[in-house]
């Protein structure tokens, strides 16, 4: 299975490797996907480098690596620059807005575990000799990506059955469609189901990593955090600096709640409750997640504007 401390990165157009960070690590390149799939891709419209620059700055960033970041992700072919005189602004390419939205989905798409399991599993039978490691990594990511788990070498299992079709694609895309093979169907009577779940996922991680989260976003939930948001959405048009939230930057904040949730869609295989622990705090994460996701959006999307307006 794909190591747990890990988190995912969409493979670039380029053909590239999939790239794996450690959790927790916010490099300029991750901030700036982050801002670009949260702010960018939505309004559909070009961006000033100052823009770019001031959010991520506001979130540690300096200037130099900020730039950088920029050329790597242009030279990804995820971008495109055009000059008006010396100022240059920013386009998603159709390749770059298909990556963010396809990540977008799955991020805000992601979330409480399902109940009412029919007790299927999608089991594929799926290997890649050891003498094509690149092609093993991409494989065991992507498949990790789409929520399968590998309790030995060469076997994937999902609670999911209906994944079967993405799991097609996986493979089509590998050119391995004629080296995989799947079956769908009840657990025998032969082990445990929960022995299969912990060989294939380490839970305990996945759960940690959610506790962590709950402890860094939790106390944003006081109501005054909240008051001050509602006093930022209103806040003039023009301001000197962006909506704050209780004396710091909502739009900040915004990018680094999304920055730390969008690595559990790839860390959450998102099993069904019955096979999750009591009191899972991916359930308890979620809801944190989307009531701060609503209450900052309006301020920080606000915040953004502005920052364009001034660039």
């Amino acid at each position: 299975m794909a190591t747990p401390d890990s988190v995912y990165e969409p493979e670039g157009p380029d053909g590239s490797a999939l790239r794996r960070r450690e959790l927790g690590q916010t490099s300029a390149r991750s901030l700036l996907l982050t801002v670009l799939g949260e702010f960018v891709l939505p309004a559909g419209e070009p961006v000033w480098t100052r823009t770019l620059l001031e959010v991520l700055g506001a979130l540690g960033v300096e200037a130099k690596s900020a730039r950088q970041a920029l050329a790597r992700t242009a030279g990804e072919g995820l971008l495109t620059s055009d000059r008006d005189g010396r100022r240059v602004r920013w386009s998603l390419t159709p390749a770059g807005s298909e990556l963010l939205s396809d990540g977008a989905a799955r991020i805000y798409g992601f979330g409480r575990p399902t109940t009412g399991w029919d007790g299927r599993w999608l089991v594929l039978l799926a290997s890649v000799p050891e003498s094509r490691r690149r092609l093993r990594h991409r494989l065991r990511t992507r498949l990790a990506w789409a929520g399968l788990g590998s309790p030995a070498p060469g076997v994937w299992v999902s609670p999911d059955p209906g994944k079967e079709a993405r799991v097609a694609a996986v493979l089509d895309e590998l050119d391995l469609a004629g080296s995989g093979y799947s079956f769908v169907g009840h657990y025998g009577g032969i082990g445990r189901a929960d022995d299969i779940v912990a060989q294939a996922w380490d839970l305990d991680v996945v759960e940690r990593a959610y506790s962590e989260f709950l402890d860094e976003f939790g106390p944003h939930l006081a109501p005054a955090s909240a008051a001050s948001c509602a006093a930022a959405a209103t806040s003039a048009p023009g301001a000197a600096g962006p909506a704050t939230d209780g004396g710091g930057d909502v739009l900040a904040r915004q990018v680094r709640l999304v920055h730390a949730w969008r690595r559990f869609p790839f860390l959450d295989p998102e099993l069904p409750a019955e096979l999750l622990p009591e009191r899972w705090a991916g359930s308890r994460a979620a809801e944190l997640f989307t009531t701060l996701h609503e209450r900052w959006d309006a301020p920080a999307r606000a915040a953004w504007a502005d920052l364009a307006r001034r660039a």
